[in-house]
């Protein structure tokens, strides 16, 4: 582990390319990809949308030919005595086929509806997998803020260890006063406090890490420069009405609520079926005639064939009922849609603000640190004159501490705030970020594809596993960083 000047440097400095880091150190694409193929959300929500794929299937079904068969035995336990003819026992089978040839369009628009929200379902996906990559980023910028900030608080407790220790040497000389002591004992104490919180911070990151990525972080080297970031707000908020996910997804649920309409309509509408059946009956040997005449035929088949039209006259209200319910589900599905476009402007312009003051406060806090550390350096060469007291260098010890805190912080705000303002345009996704060139791009088209013209009913897949990994493994993080 680099020392804290040099953790500083590298943070201040991020410019490499994820795909050429180091063989030791652990790059932002693992991490994200690690996040990709493990986080248990992300899995969740694949499963899900492998879920709503199937709407087609299902609502397709109501417009093909179906079959159906059945078997009976009946005991006859007690006959009719008025019954000449009368059976001990019989055996009997029905085959059925019915063939819908018109619903009132109520197939036709509900797999339009399904087929509709698949795509709603897609977004929604590219949604999720663009909030676990955000929270990711955010994850792994924080154990690198947070180990940078002990490394600052561990050197603070060096350097106020020395100051007490050569206070205490120039008050046995009296040189200073007992107050000087005190000034410092003081400073000291607060400066190891701050470092237990700090580590606390950072355990807190490194859990939170693990939590997303499913492994520990190791050395983390610095994140890539982030591409694509616009030039002004409104050209993010351009791009994001045309690429965020989740307003994709919310039109395209406003448009099957359109198709829902149509359905609940369909209710009141005549249908027509054309139908088929087949029966058999045996007796199994038990039919007589009472004695006259030959034995009756123990074995009897009949057939028939048909077309059926049902024309509901009065439901009940039931399907104006129904439309209406649809149509006031399709209206909040518009208002959705509409809330949804107010929050991905409100987020792209709040993201775009977070990163242009995280960029400002980088330039402010930059000339704060070197300023910062020409004070301490000359507070230092005029206590040694008698200009300075002990108390005039703990502050400028602390000053100069607390401003390269606001500059690591800022560097983190600033790349956090980029990388959650290219998820709100909708470019923060596995192909935007390279993960692709992996070959373990999720394709959730392929699942549609496969399931969408499936029609035979014995046709299902694997007992499912659970995908992601669990941590219950995993080392119990620290707030130490090793030393190289």
């Amino acid at each position: 582990m680099p020392p804290a000047g040099t953790r500083l440097a590298l943070l201040a400095g991020a410019s490499l390319v994820l795909s050429a880091s180091p063989a030791y150190a652990d790059t932002l694409k693992e991490a994200l990809l690690g996040a990709y193929q493990t986080n248990p959300t992300l899995q969740a929500a694949r499963a899900n949308q492998r879920a709503v794929d199937e709407n087609v299937p299902i609502n397709q079904a109501a417009g093909l030919p179906s079959i159906f068969a059945s078997a009976q035995e009946t005991e006859y336990l007690k006959r009719s005595a008025t019954s000449f003819i009368s059976p001990e026992r019989a055996f009997n089978a029905t085959v059925e086929l019915g063939v819908p040839i018109y619903q009132g369009g109520a197939v036709r628009n509900s797999v339009r509806a399904a087929k509709t929200r698949v795509s709603a379902g897609q977004a929604d996906l590219r949604a999720t997998e663009s909030a676990i990559f955000s929270q990711t980023v955010a994850a792994y910028m924080d154990v690198i803020l947070n180990e940078a900030i002990t490394s600052l608080s561990a050197k603070n407790v060096d350097v106020l260890s020395v100051n007490l220790q050569a206070t205490s040497d120039r008050f046995e000389i009296g040189d200073v006063t007992r107050t000087d002591v005190a000034q410092s004992q003081s400073r000291l104490a607060l400066a190891r406090s701050d470092l237990r919180s700090s580590r606390a911070n950072l355990i807190e990151a490194r859990e939170r890490y693990i939590q997303l990525v499913g492994e520990a972080p190791g050395d983390l080297e610095p994140p890539p420069p982030l591409p694509g970031l616009p030039a002004s707000s409104d050209e993010a908020v351009d791009i994001a009405l045309e690429s965020n996910p989740e307003l994709l997804a919310a039109r395209e649920q406003a448009e099957a609520a359109e198709y829902d309409i149509e359905v609940a309509g369909a209710g009141r509408l005549p249908t027509i079926e054309v139908f088929s059946s087949a029966n058999y009956t045996d007796y199994l040997g038990t039919l007589t005639d009472g004695g006259a005449g030959p034995p009756p035929a123990q074995e009897s088949t009949t057939a028939q064939a048909g077309i059926r039209a049902t024309i509901p006259i009065f439901q009940g209200g039931l399907p104006a009922a129904r439309e209406r319910q649809a149509q006031a589900r399709a209206s909040a599905a518009l208002e959705q849609e509409v809330g949804a476009e107010r929050n991905v402007i409100a987020q792209v312009r709040a993201a775009w603000s977070s990163w242009q003051a995280a960029e400002e406060i980088i330039a402010s806090t930059q000339l704060a640190v070197e300023a910062a550390e020409l004070s301490l350096e000359g507070v230092r060469a005029e206590n040694t004159v008698g200009n300075r007291t002990i108390l005039d260098i703990l502050n400028a010890e602390q000053e100069l501490l607390r401003a390269r805190v606001q500059l690591v912080t800022a560097r983190r705000n600033a790349y956090v705030a980029g990388f959650s303002l290219l998820a709100a345009m909708g470019q923060a996704e596995a192909r935007d970020l390279g993960l692709g060139e992996q070959g373990v791009l999720y394709d959730p088209q392929l699942n549609y594809d496969r399931v969408k013209g499936k029609i035979f009913d014995w046709s299902f897949d694997p007992d499912p596993v659970a995908q992601s990994t669990r941590t219950v493994d995993t080392t119990a993080q620290n707030g130490e960083i090793p030393e190289e």
